[in-house]
């Protein structure tokens, strides 16, 4: 019995991986079971008895790839309370996130229009949970006093990803005709936003950033 319940869990894990594959070259549209299937190496029935349908195994993928996220910093102890740094590694961490389901987030960028939902799933799902976690991490900034109390904390977060997103994929597009390398991008991304948070002093942020200590 455990070994059946573990050759399922494998053909399981299998599935959804080529599903990740197989949603990133032909989009929810251009998806098939069989195709899928044939890229997991199992026959269509074997998919059928695990998932209905192509958009089950969508929301497969999308748990899969929330639930690789979800323990990341998710502990107090994964943050210092310095804006800079955490915001520096939490950036660092957004930077893997959007890098290892690149395919996936640039196809359903282009279906946005014609399968609105699903590219809701692909494209605000995937990170909720990291934008959760800075949501909750500013507002106990705020309760310290390090934060605007003025800011709106979830557009500020959603800006900050945007700022993210476009660069990594920006770096993808053209990384030989940018005069910056990408960890500069992410170092400026960062400096912008915790001096348009912060309540520190432009000058005490300023030496901060550029001390030896934080690179």
């Amino acid at each position: 019995m455990e070994n059946l319940t573990s050759r399922r869990a494998q053909t399981r894990a299998r599935l959804i991986k080529a599903a990740t594959k197989v949603f990133a070259t032909a989009g929810l549209t251009g998806a098939t079971t069989r195709e899928i299937a044939r890229v997991a190496a199992v026959n269509e029935v074997t998919l059928f008895r695990h998932f209905q349908n192509k958009e089950q195994l969508l929301a497969a993928v999308i748990t899969e790839a929330i639930a690789l996220q979800s323990q990341a910093l998710a502990h107090d102890d994964n943050w210092t309370q310095n804006l800079h740094v955490d915001l520096k590694n939490y950036a660092r961490l957004c930077n893997q996130m959007i890098e290892e389901h690149e395919d996936l987030i640039r196809t359903f960028i282009g279906e946005a229009k014609r399968h609105p939902q699903a590219a809701r799933l692909i494209l605000y799902e995937t990170d909720k949970s990291l934008r959760q976690q800075l949501v909750v991490y500013l507002q106990k900034s705020q309760d310290r006093g390090a934060v605007s109390s003025d800011i709106d904390l979830k557009a500020s977060v959603d800006s900050f990803m945007g700022m993210l997103l476009h660069g990594i994929l920006r770096f993808s597009d053209i990384p030989t005709t940018l005069d910056y390398s990408r960890e500069c991008y992410m170092e400026t991304c960062v400096n912008l936003f915790v001096r348009g948070i912060s309540t520190l002093p432009l000058q005490q942020i300023g030496s901060f950033v550029n001390s030896p200590t934080t690179r």
